[in-house]
């Protein structure tokens, strides 16, 4: 529902809990029989009683539910469903520390479910988004902004896929994409190979050479027109790209961003200026998409933009 229309009845405020597991795989659970979508499988958690924070709310729900003891966790996105027994804002927190092993204390399944793998059938609608998000690494690898031509493109990819990265970002103002889409399906056909993400800024290119891509696109949000062919939706419609971002300056381009059908959001700045935190505080509250920030990697670094609500990092390597 668009963030301008209000609901027309209440709404319910749930905590949802995205457990991420050393390797990747998050816990799913499905819906004991009695609720409304018995069977299908979602991400544990619950509603928000009175009072409550959003946090303090998923640890008790977590601990109720699984017998877990949440150690920490951090805000990722919300969303809101209009279901046919409830209208539901869901607040989405990953969990990456907890002690104790799941226990199933209402008779639910669980099972650590591999992000890239199917997803199990049937599959709650509100954790459809959730589940693919969980798809994407936790950094972005941006292209220099100098590399000549395609062959240059198609080096670089090579060296940062086999250095480790899982996401890039060609993004290189002086190049004629369209010149260099030879080379950079060639890089797909890499990068899908390791299991990465090649994505292209394709600001400034026709809706026609974005329909002839297979890879990932990422466009200004603000560049997102309601009736243009190469917004992120129709463009899924057609079935071309795999993976859309959309480059967000404010909270008005973020929630353009998640209406167009973006995947995920890339937080814009002026050339050379690094984000204050109260800046990513502010435009990672509550967002409706996963967000990744202009910073330069360390852990610290990612530990301190994950508490703020930020996916991950995006820096030029």
């Amino acid at each position: 529902m668009p963030a301008n229309i209000p609901p027309s009845r209440p709404t319910t405020r749930v905590a949802v809990g995205v457990l991420v597991r050393g390797d990747g795989a998050v816990l799913l659970a499905d819906r004991p029989e009695g609720k409304p979508y018995a069977g299908y499988w979602e991400f544990p958690g619950g509603k928000i009683e009175a009072g409550e924070s959003v946090e303090a709310a998923l640890a008790r729900e977590l601990h109720e539910e699984l017998g877990l003891h949440v150690q920490a966790s951090e805000p990722w996105t919300v969303i809101e469903h209009d279901y046919p027994h409830a209208y539901v804002r869901l607040y989405f927190r990953r969990v990456f520390a907890w002690a104790g092993a799941p226990e199933p204390k209402e008779g639910q399944r669980l099972r650590f479910h591999d992000p890239d793998a199917p997803p199990p059938q049937p599959l709650l609608p509100a954790a459809i988004p959730a589940l693919r998000w969980a798809q994407l690494p936790s950094m972005t690898v941006l292209s220099p902004g100098d590399l000549p031509d395609g062959a240059a493109v198609l080096r670089w990819i090579d060296d940062r896929l086999g250095r480790g990265a899982r996401q890039l970002l060609v993004r290189e103002p002086r190049l004629r994409v369209a010149d260099a889409l030879p080379a950079l399906r060639v890089g797909a056909q890499q990068a899908r190979a390791y299991g990465a993400h090649l994505l292209v800024d394709w600001s400034c290119c026709r809706g026609d050479a974005v329909a002839d891509w297979e890879g990932g696109v990422v466009r200004a949000a603000r560049a997102l027109r309601d009736d243009a062919p190469d917004r992120p939706d129709a463009l899924r419609r057609a079935g071309p790209a795999v993976w859309f971002g959309g480059g967000v300056r404010d909270r008005s381009d973020l929630v353009r961003a998640a209406a167009s059908g973006c995947d995920f959001a890339l937080m814009e700045t002026e050339p050379g200026r690094v984000p204050d935190w109260e800046a990513i505080a502010d435009l990672c509250r509550e967002s409706p998409l996963p967000v990744y920030v202009p910073l330069a990697p360390s852990a610290p670094t990612l530990a301190r933009a994950r508490s703020l609500g930020a996916h991950g990092l995006i820096w030029s390597a």
